[in-house]
């Protein structure tokens, strides 16, 4: 699998008269895995036919016609917003003070430091992320099969349209939910969520319903659930797959009579919530077995979103890696992280993410405990660092499954191995086989691991699975 940085959908494009200094930089950047578009002039750039702007613009000053610093207040009056970097033959401080002034994010003497002009680059894409995440509310991503589902998320939001979010776990579903809030008419409402796989069935009913006093052992006092939280905003309901079929019919009557019973309770009470659910399984076959109910299915499935795993959207990596780096630096290390090393993020873009964005953040965290305020190297990161050919890079705590037949450790009374074992690993991979053999049916899982789903979930939890 290829380490490179992945081909970028916004391209960086090179301005430059110089033949051989547009090839050499063009070839440098391809080299990285970047997409990358050349012109030898001003005009050539702007008379050319493009439906996205480019996510960084190096650019000559001395350009024969137009000059480079008359294409950047050209762009700045047709509103388009593009990080340059200025490159020129000769250093002029009062020019590139100006060419700053204006906006340009660096300004670099020929010949250019190969280092230097790379730093640049990133640092111009990664502030073009910022400014298109900015414009999504914040959510980050710009591949195609994420602007899909913004585009998506953009056309539901004004409605009071139910919604369904499809997609493995660690997507993104709620980060999703929240963004379609605050683009509705309830957005200055309560944003409320719940997740159904997290209780067991009694407990989440009094959850989303509330109760009565006096409607249960320990109902001491009357309280209101998730339902009346939410009124007036958003009510979220995460892992909706994983409710029991009491609590179905009970949901079902929610969305088709806009009214529900506090548990004990004889008042009817009026649902004012608009709301989003989300699930990791695939509801049609839950239908077919019997596991969830095709009137709620149909009832909820009024307007779907399927979020893509990372693994298909791999241009998104690195933003997101720099966004947590941002984000978990100040809260881990009490200070701004260093940065990640380009072998680090080869690595990152290399590994297959099976537990998505989830787990992207949760190996930021451990990655910048693990370097103490330096740069994030290959060594802190949580899997090995040769990639397979025939799949991504083996995390270490999930070494390979032995044989069906093979004992975990060995024989009854037999020694432990002299290197030891890894107990989270060897939990973690059992999680794993358990899920995939039940088609991340928690339930089921649960009782073949001889757990109860709460405690399941936990666990999931802490392995960055849930």
């Amino acid at each position: 699998m290829s380490a490179k940085r992945g081909d970028t959908r916004h391209p960086v494009c090179i301005v430059d008269d110089d033949l051989s200094v547009r090839e050499a930089v063009g070839s440098l950047l391809r080299s990285e895995g970047m997409n990358v578009e050349t012109f030898g002039s001003a005009r050539e750039f702007l008379a050319s036919p493009r439906l996205d702007t480019p996510s960084c613009l190096v650019l000559d000053v001395d350009l024969p016609g137009l000059s480079g610093l008359d294409l950047q207040q050209e762009l700045l009056k047709g509103n388009m917003q593009v990080p340059i970097i200025f490159l020129t033959g000769h250093g002029d401080i009062p020019m590139s003070v100006r060419a700053i002034k204006a906006g340009a994010l660096d300004f670099l003497t020929k010949p250019v430091d190969v280092g230097q002009l790379l730093s640049a680059i990133e640092k111009g894409i990664a502030q073009d992320h910022g400014a298109r995440m900015r414009e999504h509310g914040g959510v980050i991503g710009t591949s195609q099969a994420w602007r899909a589902v913004l585009t998506q998320a953009a056309k539901v939001a004004p409605a009071e349209t139910t919604v369904l979010l499809s997609g493995e776990s660690g997507t993104g579903k709620e980060v999703v939910a929240h963004l379609i809030h605050r683009g509705s008419r309830r957005a200055e409402g309560p944003f409320v969520a719940l997740n159904c796989a997290a209780l067991p069935e009694a407990l989440l009913e009094s959850e989303l319903f509330g109760y009565e006093k006096g409607a249960f052992t320990g109902a001491v006092s009357a309280r209101a659930g998730r339902l009346e939280q939410a009124a007036g905003g958003t009510l979220f309901l995460d892992e909706v797959g994983e409710m029991s079929p009491a609590v179905q019919a009970k949901v079902l009557r929610v969305l088709q009579e806009r009214e529900f019973q506090r548990l004990g309770g004889t008042r009817m009470l009026k649902a004012d919530v608009r709301v989003i659910a989300a699930t990791n399984r695939d509801l049609q076959i839950a239908m077919t077995t019997g596991a969830f109910r095709e009137d709620l299915y149909y009832r909820l499935h009024v307007f779907a979103i399927h979020l893509p795993p990372l693994r298909e959207r791999p241009e998104d990596i690195l933003p997101l890696l720099e966004h947590f780096v941002e984000e978990l630096g100040p809260v881990v290390l009490g200070r701004p992280a260093a940065g990640i090393s380009r072998e680090a993020r080869a690595h990152f873009l290399a590994y297959g993410w099976p537990g998505n964005v989830r787990e992207l953040r949760n190996a930021v965290e451990r990655a910048l405990i693990l370097c103490e305020g330096g740069l994030i190297n290959p060594e802190h990161l949580p899997w090995h660092a040769e990639a397979s050919k025939s799949g991504p890079l083996v995390p270490l705590a999930a070494p390979a499954p032995p044989a069906p037949s093979a004992a975990p450790i060995g024989p009854a009374g037999a020694d432990l191995p002299a290197h030891g074992v890894d107990l989270e690993g060897m939990e973690r991979t059992l999680i794993e086989r358990a899920l995939k053999q039940t088609g991340r049916n928690k339930a089921k899982a649960a009782r073949l691991l001889g757990l109860s789903r709460s405690k399941l979930y936990s666990r999931m939890e802490r392995f960055g699975l849930a």
